[in-house]
């Protein structure tokens, strides 16, 4: 069996292949205004600038890189740090047994019995996720769940990867088919000039139809590892999570876990309230966790300085993680500032307009596929390439709505495997899970669902669609 490449080595080559490009691709710019406060693309005004190919910057692109997203990377060190004082109380290990013996008892209920708990839970849970993916764009919010999804798929006897799914995935196939999304759908159909949500009907097709294929590859996945645990490519990276699981297994929820227990959910409460009454994000999360990581170790009966180490201990778990995420960062630094982004795009408008409706559509979809891979935010895309797909769009004869549910699907799936993701580099250093290990298990199912996603744009093509 090959040896997998460590994850900074993976990464580090893909900042060492944007600085090649940079010295093959000419560099070029378009100009940029600003239209109700966003930053949109002047029709028409590509033009070629100097080269400017990037030589030593590869060295420069992991400070750049922290220093851009150093939100993200303190939001993964606070998450990590509280939790790793929540989980000195062990009340998530006992509190998820208690709860998988309590929904056991169901199994003798002869409908639910025949459908199975675990997959009954496996598919609630996904669901829920995949809604608050399409409703409210949920993506960074899920780190923070890993650390409860994991260990319950553990203890139901399947592996870390379907723990991941069960928040991290659904959420992101939901935020991939969504219908309100205001992050991705609002942002982009603002610049295509179209009503706002306008085409939700069919988006909830869509969504549908996403979220059942994938929810229904992890109950596939979830049922072979069952049956052969060894069959999974982290079965022996999986030996915390169990070890954990087997202290923890016959223990009696004290009232102080349980006490911590109440503390933890209605931080999720607050979480969701938060996110989509309030507007909160990266710091108004941190802090929720960070105080809710003082009262657990406070409820613990742990001192000041025990709940200080503690922290500490939790942030230097997570510490490879986070420096991930600084180190994928200086990929989209090195493309940039070689001038190279706005030239791939300018050459896709130009040879897309010798192709028929259907190639153009496929190209387009494609070419915001790839382009997540190196540029993960949406917001950022869509200000980057709607202003040009939009008008293209009009000359092909596609719809604008059209355009913007490639942008939508093209900017969802490539999320889940993409190195340049701080949100996913976060959620495999919760989960313990080598960015390697993942690529390999995910991919298959990423080109899956980026099929699913063509032929859900075929329709809008030749059928009248509400908004389309």
């Amino acid at each position: 069996m090959k040896r997998i490449p460590h994850t900074f080595t993976i990464v580090f080559g893909l900042i060492v292949l944007a600085a090649v490009l940079t010295w093959v691709v000419p560099a070029g710019e378009f100009l940029r205004q600003t239209v109700d406060g966003r930053e949109v693309v002047v029709s028409n005004s590509f033009h070629f600038v100097d080269r400017a190919p990037q030589t030593w910057q590869i060295f420069s692109a992991f400070f750049n890189g922290f220093v851009d997203k150093a939100d993200i990377i303190i939001f993964i060190l606070m998450v990590g740090g509280a939790f790793w004082i929540l989980n000195n109380s062990h009340a998530i290990d006992v509190g998820v047994m208690a709860f998988l013996r309590r929904v056991q008892r169901l199994s003798r209920y002869k409908l639910i019995g025949k459908l199975g708990v675990d997959n009954i839970i496996i598919t609630l849970v996904m669901l829920l996720f995949s809604l608050f993916g399409a409703v409210f764009g949920m993506s960074e919010e899920t780190i923070a769940f890993v650390v409860v999804f994991v260990p319950l798929a553990i203890s139901m006897g399947y592996d870390s990867i379907v723990g991941v799914c069960m928040c991290y995935v659904a959420a992101h196939v939901g935020f991939a088919g969504a219908m309100l999304n205001p992050f991705t759908i609002g942002i982009a159909q603002g610049i295509a000039g179209l009503p706002l949500f306008s085409g939700l009907e069919y988006r909830l097709v869509c969504w549908l139809i996403l979220t059942v294929l994938g929810i229904a590859f992890v109950l596939w996945y979830a049922h072979r590892v069952k049956a052969k645990p060894e069959r999974s490519p982290v079965y022996r990276l999986d030996d915390y999570w169990r070890s954990r699981a087997q202290a923890t297994g016959e223990s009696e929820l004290t009232l102080r876990q349980g006490l911590i227990l109440i503390v933890f959910f209605l931080t999720i409460v607050a979480l969701v309230v938060g996110v989509l009454a309030f507007g909160w994000y990266i710091a108004e999360i941190s802090a929720l966790f960070f105080a809710m990581g003082i009262v657990a170790g406070i409820i613990d009966r742990q001192g000041a300085d025990d709940i200080a180490k503690l922290f500490l201990a939790g942030c230097k778990d997570i510490l490879s993680a986070a420096l991930v995420v600084g180190l994928a960062s200086g990929i989209i630094f090195i493309l940039r500032d070689g001038h190279v982004i706005d030239t791939l795009l300018y050459g896709l408008t130009r040879s897309l307009a010798q192709t028929g409706e259907v190639a153009s559509l496929g190209a387009m979809y494609l070419f915001q596929t790839l382009l997540n891979v190196v540029m993960p935010s949406g917001s950022a895309k869509a200000a980057l390439t709607m202003p040009i797909m939009a008008q293209f769009a009009d000359l092909i004869d596609v719809s604008r709505q059209t355009t913007v549910l490639a942008f939508q699907f093209g900017d969802g799936f490539t999320n889940m495997l993409t190195p340049t993701s701080g949100v996913l580099i976060g959620v495999l250093g919760m989960a313990r899970i080598p960015y390697g290990t993942w690529l390999k298990w995910v991919w298959r199912f990423i080109v899956g669902m980026i099929a699913v996603g063509f032929l859900l744009m075929l329709p809008t093509l030749w059928l009248t669609l509400p908004g389309f």
